[in-house]
């Protein structure tokens, strides 16, 4: 069925096609070196001159590649890697670090809902989106924690002539999967608005017909973003922006050859109010209340209708926040203070816990010639429940003429213990484990301690001090050329972590398994290039080109080598290996590279995009013994996917789409859960 909707939807294309005249080109080009942005600076700023790596993902890439969520555009970018974790959610992995060390940000203020460290990016829909700008490295003098590895933060369109405008469409792809959007804008004199609404439903996919699970079990969402805009007047204006998700999905296991079935559902709310203010020409101040509420509920049921198994999660944000701007010539100081106000609730946690905190930060946009910026600034954060943070950053870009310029960055970052890995307290109900948040478990081993649950508790193990936040040292050294035809950046980046949190065994238990808490244990570095180039052969034909190469390790593994050099080869025989043998960081490729095609046919006004993606091996787990990555591990092999989307413009307001992702079905059902195989996918679009 799938086949034949794209089969009449290209033949209706070539005959519109033929039947149709040129009325005018598709594609108005994007001086990307004059796109203005935000987020690296808390002030706008032009991209050519910014002195830290960033990226920008167009309204129109989005529309082109025919992506619907955020993960999937996301996936396409040079040096980003979307990593499934246990619950299937996919996390970015950015510089090769792990995703609870990228803030992700909507108009500028952060979701939350992090139940294990990833946030479903699936949540968020592209349909309105401006644009994307990615800042890669340490931003915690800016953003705090969960920014030491980077900051997405995802614009949404807003009102900018008086007038009523806006799009309707509609997308159905493979799996009985829709999505369809309505984005109204509307702006009169003082007053506008924009009204966003997107309902996405799938019946999911099954990799493994042998077993009555599917990968991706089917559900449903939908979004409600309203804004509103009011000028009192040219200097004070107000912007409220809401934001309402809802999903519901199958709940599916199979747990001792018994069947459970139920339901798990996503809710969350964002609220956000604004006041900027510009006191002359040379002081401009905004004034921001943020609040956020993300809650899931699952349950399993048995056959007879009995609960199995129930969770449920609920977390809060209140975040108030005051930043000022002032002029300096050519200079810009930039200074903000606020405050975090956080509680959650869930499921393995004895009661609600809180956390609150304090920060302020100041930047200092320093231009002493045309051809130097340099960007300084600190941010201190006082915390409730971690020692105090103070991350610096200096950034600094030199212009050589209007093509060529060199930028270079230091910062230091840092990422609290979250709320899981202090308050944790969860055992195993089939096999018996136990883990237990930093902060109960001192109480918690002494409660298993007079029940006389313990064999032996570890020699050594305290908990009397506080668990520290992890911190990085991020640099950052590239090149940005321009000229003619050819765009090209280049980036080398070098991340150090201290006190990296993991688990480790603090006690037995009589039953013989391990009761385990999280402390600051290890360090790991990763280090690497980032290439990205465009080349327009013609207005009509351009080709871009993106590779990095990644090393990440862990260093407590390099100075310990003799403690997992030895392995167990496949045939049973015990061996040595060499410290050069040792791979690196797990769910780490070395490299990884992407090519896209974009080629416009004015004459029927059709644009054409193809996009190849490679990744190279990487090993998901430890599986001969020594606990470490290393070169006889079993490896996931290298492999490619293909994106493929055909656009056709009607006059000025329809649109006609049709494509597929993973156009030759790619698949590896026992190493890769998220890749589903080829997905065709049609497409309408109406602008008024």
């Amino acid at each position: 069925m799938n086949f034949k909707i794209t089969l009449f939807t290209v033949v209706l294309f070539c005959q519109i096609s033929v039947s149709q005249e040129v009325q005018k080109d598709s594609v108005e080009t994007n001086e990307l070196s004059e796109v203005k942005v935000t987020t690296a600076t808390r002030t706008e700023r032009v991209l050519s001159s910014l002195p830290l790596p960033m990226t920008i993902i167009t309204s129109e890439a989005i529309m082109k590649s025919g992506v619907t969520r955020l993960n999937e555009i996301l996936s396409e970018q040079t040096g980003i890697i979307l990593i499934p974790d246990e619950s299937g959610f996919e996390g970015i992995q950015m510089q090769g670090l792990d995703a609870a060390y990228t803030m992700i940000l909507i108009d500028g203020v952060p979701l939350v809902g992090r139940s294990s460290g990833v946030l479903d990016l699936s949540r968020v829909s592209v349909g309105n989106i401006e644009r994307i700008e990615i800042v890669k490295g340490a931003s915690s003098a800016l953003y705090g924690s969960e920014a030491m590895g980077g900051v997405i933060n995802v614009i949404t369109k807003r009102p900018k002539k008086d007038m009523f405008t806006g799009s309707l469409s509609y997308r159905y792809a493979t799996f009985n999967t829709s999505d369809a959007n309505t984005n109204l804008l509307w702006k009169k004199k003082k007053f506008s608005a924009n009204l966003f609404a997107n309902f996405y439903s799938t019946e999911g996919y099954d990799l493994d017909k042998n077993t009555p699970l599917k990968n991706l079990e089917p559900f449903y969402n939908f979004t409600i973003q309203p804004k509103i805009y009011y000028d009192f007047s040219e200097n004070l204006k107000l912007i409220v922006n809401n934001r309402f998700y809802d999903m519901k999905m199958d709940n599916r296991a199979i747990i001792d050859s018994e069947n459970y079935t139920g339901d798990a559902k996503e809710k969350e709310w964002n609220s956000q109010l604004k006041f900027e203010h510009k006191w002359s020409s040379k002081v401009y101040s905004e004034y921001e209340f943020y609040a956020t509420n993300y809650k899931n509920d699952s349950f399993l049921k048995d056959q007879n209708n009995i609960v199995f198994e129930s969770a449920y999660y609920n977390q809060w944000l209140i975040r108030p926040e005051l930043r000022t701007t002032i002029s300096l010539k050519n200079d810009k100081l930039t200074g903000g203070v606020g405050l975090n106000y956080e509680t959650l609730d869930r499921t393995y946690f004895e009661k609600q816990v809180n956390f609150n905190s304090q920060y302020v930060y100041i930047q200092y946009d320093y231009n002493p010639t045309g051809k130097w910026n340099v960007l300084a600034g600190f941010r201190y954060d006082n915390h409730s429940e971690y020692a105090s943070q103070f991350s610096p950053k200096l950034a600094v870009n030199y212009k050589f003429n209007e093509n060529f310029s060199l930028k270079s960055s230091v910062g230091y970052g840092y990422k609290a213990p979250d709320f899981r890995q202090l308050y944790f307290d969860f055992t195993n109900p089939s096999v018996g484990y136990t883990v237990l948040g930093y902060n109960v478990a001192e109480d918690r081993l002494d409660q298993l301690e007079e029940q006389g649950q313990l064999l032996s508790r570890v020699d050594g193990v305290s908990f009397g001090e506080p668990l520290k936040p992890e911190s990085s040292i991020n640099v950052n050294f590239g090149t940005f050329y321009k000229k003619n035809k050819l765009r090209l950046d280049v980036n080398a980046f070098y991340n150090s972590i201290e006190n990296l949190i993991d688990t480790r065994v603090v006690a037995q238990k009589n039953n013989g398994q391990n009761v385990f808490s999280y402390f600051n244990i290890s360090k790991i570095f990763t280090y690497g290039l980032e290439f990205n180039s465009t080349y327009d052969f013609t207005k009509q034909l351009s080709i871009s080109f993106g590779y990095q190469f990644l090393t990440a390790k862990d260093k407590s593994v390099l100075d310990n080598f003799e403690d997992y050099q030895y392995i167990r080869n496949s045939d049973l025989q015990t061996i040595q290996i060499k410290k050069s043998d040792y791979f690196g960081l797990f769910n780490r490729s070395k490299h990884t590279a992407n090519v896209k095609f974009a080629y416009t046919i004015p004459k029927i006004k059709t644009d054409i995009n193809l996009r190849v993606f490679y990744r190279s091996k990487y090993g998901m787990f430890d599986t001969n013994g020594n606990q470490i990555l290393d070169k006889y591990d079993t490896f996931v092999d290298g492999y490619f996917l293909t994106n493929l989307s055909i656009s056709k413009y009607i006059g000025d307001k329809f649109m006609l789409q049709a494509g597929a992702n993973n156009l030759f079905d790619f698949t590896d059902p026992s190493q890769i859960s998220n890749l589903a195989g080829r997905q065709f996918f049609v497409r309408i679009q109406y602008n008024f």
